[in-house]
């Protein structure tokens, strides 16, 4: 099996549930109120690790109770922690998220230690992640950081999968240094602003792809996923379940695609997984709470198949 690494933020998430989302200048009353562990980069490590893969993370903590609580949990979910490294004048960032009763979530964020992810602090950790063969990137730690890290492993020949949240334009320099690009249906539309505002998906998608062999992902929520290559373009069903809250379904679902690559599986497969990882995470409060073992996404799979047939 193929070794993971994760490169990007680490968050701690304040959790609010909300019956809707508030209006300007009003105050709403919650239902309940959790910590959680969160953060783009570390839930796709936590959810590489559940899912029984061999992963490495690599970010930065603060110098606060936060920052050691969250290393205990890597740990506690299989991941290896040893790049990751404690800024200790700063806070580890946190996450403000409201989650309404249709599991739907508006997030605000501080940064915190994620802005010490400087290429300062890529030159020191890179070569220590040499050994891993797929990386997983995104959006939340610095993107000077990102650009580096993206051209200096595409040069080493490793498998580079990249998340491209939270939406921003990105040049054609860093999207070709990336082999997987996996954009929600927000990201996807930031990525081809170019294009007419009444272009289509598979219109967007073909764009991405340009005359590369990049192989765009785009995530489509409870629709599943589509992959384009520029062979076409292939819809991968997703699997029925009831949201409870869609905090880090993304990120799963990268997880998921990682995890089936890492395994040898194919493209198609490796999106199915992807799409059940996914889905199961959403039926549980917080952006890790869901996240399933590969038993209970292979569970997923099989109970669907043996449904439709």
């Amino acid at each position: 099996m193929k070794k993971c690494a994760v490169i990007g933020s680490i968050n701690m998430d304040l959790v609010l549930r909300v019956p809707r989302f508030p209006r300007p200048g009003e105050s709403l009353i919650g239902s309940s109120f959790k910590t959680t562990f969160g953060g783009k980069g570390a839930n796709q490590a936590v959810a590489l690790g559940k899912l029984g893969i061999p992963v490495r993370m690599a970010g930065q903590v603060g110098g606060d109770a936060f920052g050691e609580a969250y290393c205990e949990h890597f740990q506690s979910c299989g991941v290896d922690v040893r790049a990751v490294q404690r800024a200790q004048d700063l806070t580890t960032a946190v996450a403000d998220i409201f989650v309404n009763d249709a599991g739907e979530n508006f997030i605000g964020t501080d940064p915190g230690a994620n802005l010490a992810c400087t290429p300062e602090w890529l030159d020191r950790i890179l070569p220590g992640l040499m050994d891993c063969d797929i990386f997983l990137l995104q959006l939340e730690i610095p993107l000077e950081s990102v650009f580096c890290a993206l051209k200096r492993l595409h040069a080493a020949g490793k498998t580079v999968i990249l998340d491209p949240a939270s939406a921003a334009p990105l040049p054609e320099e860093a999207l070709a240094c990336v082999d997987y690009l996996t954009p929600n249906e927000t990201e996807l539309r930031t990525l081809t602003g170019n294009l007419p505002e009444a272009s289509g998906t598979e219109e967007r998608i073909r764009a991405l792809i340009g005359g590369s062999d990049r192989v765009v992902v785009h995530k489509s929520g409870a629709h599943g996923a589509y992959i384009g290559t520029r062979h076409g373009i292939t819809h991968v069903p997703g699997y029925p379940v009831k949201a409870v809250d869609t905090t880090a379904a993304g990120d799963t679902f990268n997880a998921g695609l990682a995890a089936g690559l890492a395994m040898g599986r194919s493209l198609e497969e490796s999106v199915r997984l992807a799409n059940a990882a996914g889905a199961l995470a959403v039926t549980a409060l917080g952006a890790q709470a869901g996240m399933p073992t590969l038993e209970a996404a292979e569970s997923l799979m099989a109970n669907s198949a043996s449904t439709l047939r």
